[in-house]
């Protein structure tokens, strides 16, 4: 975390009243005030004397994090363990939520990508995917951008190529990869499959944050994710290793303790593309947070970036690992 900046010398007084000149440095210039880059800036702590609330060394509140998480997690597991249906409901929601995020993010920079196209082919996405499996979930893009060029085609034609391919980034990028959690779920062990899937995520996410607590000093993408070390990864690979070889020998008939290491392995490589994916797309876009869905947190695509690119990964390794019967 960055600390606040050092007061340059003695304060001087304000200027007397009725005196139109404002109080000065002692070099008579008044001094510039400190940039600040968005995509890192942290709230300010309280002043000093005051108890300094608890926070990592990656910049984020760490009981903020777990309560959010705690609430997220709680949902998930409720509706997995009750109804495929429940739960295929809250990925649906969980895409509405991140086009509608995305899109927002980036109107600002002037691409305006079409929201009603993209909410409702992005939600009829996850629908004709638990019903009807990988073929529907490719044709739910496909469908998805034809409506974006339709509903577009009437503002005209400035700015139609660059709305158009922001709107194909949105339905790749949220539903599509989305898409493949649904593919998790609809097999006959689908609860066993998102289970090993969310965990292994949220042991890179736990393995590197401590990792990278205890002793991050190298950084892995100084200029895209300046808190994320190479110390860190180590712990997400170690960290994914065991749990992917636990869940493979133990959790699926047909899987084995070293097919769970490289899918271990694979998925904490794809969970980190996808946290340094979204900070690459968030410095572009000049902003911090996806939005501020999660009070203090940032917005559900700040939490969602390591499980979408995720989700692929571990379909194809888990079927190709432990195919269901």
């Amino acid at each position: 975390m960055d600390a606040p900046p050092a007061q340059s010398g003695p304060s001087t007084p304000a200027a007397a009243d009725g005196d139109p000149t404002p109080a000065s440095t002692g070099s008579g210039v008044q001094p510039d005030a400190p940039e600040i880059d968005d995509a890192d800036a942290v709230q300010v702590g309280p002043p000093l004397g005051a108890a300094v609330a608890t926070a990592s060394r990656a910049g984020r509140n760490l009981p903020a994090a777990i309560g959010v998480g705690a609430g997220l997690a709680a949902l998930v597991l409720v509706t997995l363990f009750t109804s495929k249906i429940a739960f295929a409901a809250v990925i649906a929601g969980a895409v509405g939520v991140g086009i509608w995020e995305l899109v927002r993010a980036i109107r600002p920079v002037e691409a305006r990508p079409p929201m009603v196209p993209l909410i409702i082919g992005g939600v009829g996405t996850t629908v004709m995917t638990y019903n009807g499996g990988t073929e529907s979930l490719l044709l739910g893009l496909l469908l998805t951008v034809v409506a974006v060029v339709i509903w577009r085609i009437p503002d005209g034609p400035v700015g139609f190529q660059r709305d158009v391919t922001a709107a194909v980034l949105v339905a790749a990028y949220v539903p599509f990869l989305a898409g493949f959690a649904v593919l998790l779920e609809v097999e006959d062990d689908g609860v066993m499959r998102i289970v090993a899937f969310i965990a292994t995520v949220a042991c890179s996410d736990i393995g590197g944050y401590v990792a990278g607590v205890l002793a991050g000093r190298h950084p892995m993408a100084p200029t895209v994710s300046p808190k994320k070390s190479w110390e860190g990864m180590a712990g997400s690979l170690i960290a994914c290793a065991v749990a992917g070889a636990a869940f493979l020998e133990l959790g699926f008939d047909n899987g084995a303790w070293w097919e769970g290491v490289i899918y271990g392995l694979a998925i904490a490589v794809a969970a980190t593309l996808g946290d340094l994916t979204e900070s690459m797309i968030k410095r572009d876009l000049g902003v911090k947070d996806m939005s501020s869905l999660l009070p203090g947190h940032g917005g559900l695509m700040d939490r969602l970036d390591s499980l979408l690119f995720a989700a692929p990964v571990a379909y194809l390794l888990l079927t190709a690992f432990a195919p269901a019967t």
